[in-house]
Formats: C-alpha cells, sequence, structure tokens
C-alpha cells in the first residue's frame, strides 16, 4: 500500500481517536450532545477507543518508516490532531456528533 495512503491513515486516525478521548469528558459530551447525560459505559467505551485508535495511528506510521522517524510522524501527527479537535469543539462542536452516532440517547433520568 502506498506511503502516502497509510499516512493519511494514520492521521484520520488520530483525529478520531482525540475527538473520542475529547468527548469522554463531561464538557465537551455537552458542547456535542446537549444535555443528554453521559453513561458510564459509554465513557468507557469512548477511552478504549480513543487509545485503541492512537496505537493503531502508531502502527501505520511504523509501517511506513523506520521507529525513530515513525513516532517523530505520529508525535506531530497527534499534534495536528489536537489542534483540528480543540477548534472544532470551539467553533463548531456539534460536527462532532458524527464521532458518536452509534450512543442512543439514554431514557431521561437514567444517568450513569
Amino acid at each position: 500500500m502506498p506511503d502516502v495512503v497509510l499516512l493519511t491513515a494514520a492521521i484520520a486516525v488520530n483525529v478520531i481517536s482525540l475527538g473520542w478521548l475529547a468527548l469522554s469528558m463531561d464538557a465537551h459530551w455537552e458542547q456535542v450532545r446537549g444535555a443528554e447525560p453521559l453513561q458510564r459505559s459509554t465513557v468507557r467505551t469512548l477511552r478504549w477507543m480513543g487509545a485503541t485508535g492512537l496505537v493503531v495511528a502508531l502502527a501505520l506510521c511504523l509501517a511506513v518508516d523506520h521507529a525513530s522517524m515513525a513516532s517523530l510522524v505520529w508525535f506531530m501527527a497527534l499534534a495536528g490532531a489536537a489542534l483540528t479537535i480543540a477548534f472544532t469543539l470551539s467553533w463548531w462542536p456539534r460536527v462532532l456528533a458524527v464521532l458518536v452516532a452509534w450512543v442512543r440517547p439514554s431514557p431521561a433520568g437514567t444517568a450513569g
């Protein structure tokens, strides 16, 4: 597979993973989903998916280059992804709702 495809995938996975990690926090969840309560099970799932995604992104970088260069590229992609998520949360947070489209609203009063 061409290197550019793997690196593009690594960048995309970094953005998605940091989005999941951000949405596992109450404040960001509220920005994106409004007053809908954040379930504990959803928090665990988002954190697990976010951490797994970061490892996958690192593996994609390692598939392209040697370890020292791959880790540098992964870290720089991580920094870019963090800025992307931060700016999205600042300017247009509802866009990130697509990352948690699989989460169904909970019945009223059943948070936790």
